[in-house]
């Protein structure tokens, strides 16, 4: 039952999310960089669903929804643009490791931020009918969604305009990055 509920399914996610910065920071030189796209991906398809799904309900839903919301997508955006930072200096850089630990701090503490001020709140306003539907959306949301971060797409309508063309420009550019190699 827990896989159908929209608050277990993000919370397992922020475990792989912490297993995948302990993994990266174990990862022997050799795999670093494979590693490392794995977190980035999952970091990117995780956020863009939570935007697209679980925000605009926890809007509606939570008290002081908007605040709430607006503080989250402030840390999401933080992150966002740390990964892409990152990313584009690339696991070589000598700064690597110091970004690293700056961004597994900026989504730890956004992670424990939404469970504690968003996602309890949702689980205690919400059927677990909704909560199962919103699952299921959150699971098509990151079957569409873009596998490199984007920051400043932090809303639902940025995402859904947004997403598509760029999910299918990520999704293009592995199948180019694996075909190269």
């Amino acid at each position: 039952m827990a896989e159908h509920d929209v608050i277990d399914v993000l919370m397992a996610q922020h475990g792989q999310i912490r297993d995948l910065f302990d993994e990266v920071e174990q990862a022997p030189p050799e795999r670093l960089e494979e590693v490392f796209g794995r977190l980035t991906r999952l970091l990117a398809v995780h956020e863009t669903a939570e935007e697209e799904i679980v925000h605009p309900y926890a809007r509606m839903k939570v008290d002081g929804g908007q605040g709430v919301v607006s503080d989250r997508l402030a840390e999401e955006n933080r992150a966002k643009r740390l990964l892409v930072e990152i990313d584009e200096a690339g696991v070589d850089h000598p700064d690597f490791w110091d970004k690293l630990a700056e961004l597994r701090t900026a989504v730890t503490l956004h992670a424990r931020s939404e469970e504690r001020y968003e996602f309890a709140q949702l689980r205690g306003r919400t059927s677990v009918l909704e909560r199962r539907a919103m699952a299921a959306a959150v699971r098509a949301a990151e079957a569409v969604a873009p596998l490199r971060p984007r920051p400043g797409v932090e809303s639902a309508t940025k995402n859904v305009l947004l997403g598509t063309p760029l999910a299918l420009m990520d999704r293009a550019r592995e199948i180019i990055r694996k075909a190269l190699s």
